[in-house]
């Protein structure tokens, strides 16, 4: 019998070839369900699309045209009516500073507002005071609040009963005359 040498001997391997082909086998079956996982999630939001898209053509088959055509025709209405109040001049508010500024012996005989193309209110009158002080009492008045502004007192006279007429004109804040639906005036009415 012939005996065995040593170089004709398996030798016992240490490589890590074993351990790499078990590391990639188990890459490859991870992979391998996450595939069927992305494809079966495929299907799912296929069916799912699907089922909607159904939904919504019976949806929009059920929609009547004369109500979609009157929705337009609301919201149209509504927009024209929030153009007409955001141009709307209200003078209530400038009336009611007017009361609350001017002294109580001091009283307007007559009072023109206008507003030129710019958009700028322009108030022009006549009045009676009882004395100067009282008419100097609501020029301080005027000139404190400042939303009614450039005031000007002219043609003052003493009138035989010792009052004192005069002419008034002055220009507005746009904030003063312009309709505003959070004012507790309009709200009130």
């Amino acid at each position: 019998m012939p005996r065995e040498t040593l170089a004709s001997r398996p030798r016992p391997r240490t490589s890590l070839s074993g351990l790499f082909d078990i590391l990639a086998y188990a890459v490859l079956g991870i992979v391998f369900i996450l595939a069927l996982g992305v494809f079966f999630y495929g299907r799912i939001l296929a069916s799912t699309l699907e089922s909607r898209e159904t939904a919504l053509a019976k949806a929009a088959a059920a929609i009547d045209p004369a109500t979609v055509e009157g929705f337009v025709r609301l919201r149209d209405r509504l927009n024209a009516s929030q153009s007409l109040l955001k141009n709307h001049v209200a003078v209530s508010n400038f009336f009611a500073s007017l009361g609350e500024l001017l002294p109580s012996n001091v009283r307007f005989s007559s009072l023109h507002v206008s507003i030129d193309s710019t958009g700028r209110a322009r108030v022009e009158g006549a009045g009676v005071a009882k004395s100067f002080n009282a008419l100097a009492a609501a020029s301080g008045a005027f000139a404190s609040d400042g939303r009614i502004k450039d005031v000007i007192f002219s043609k003052i006279s003493i009138l035989p009963d010792s009052s004192v007429s005069f002419g008034f004109s002055a220009t507005l804040d746009p904030k003063l005359i312009v309709f505003s639906p959070n004012d507790s005036f309009s709200t009130s009415l």
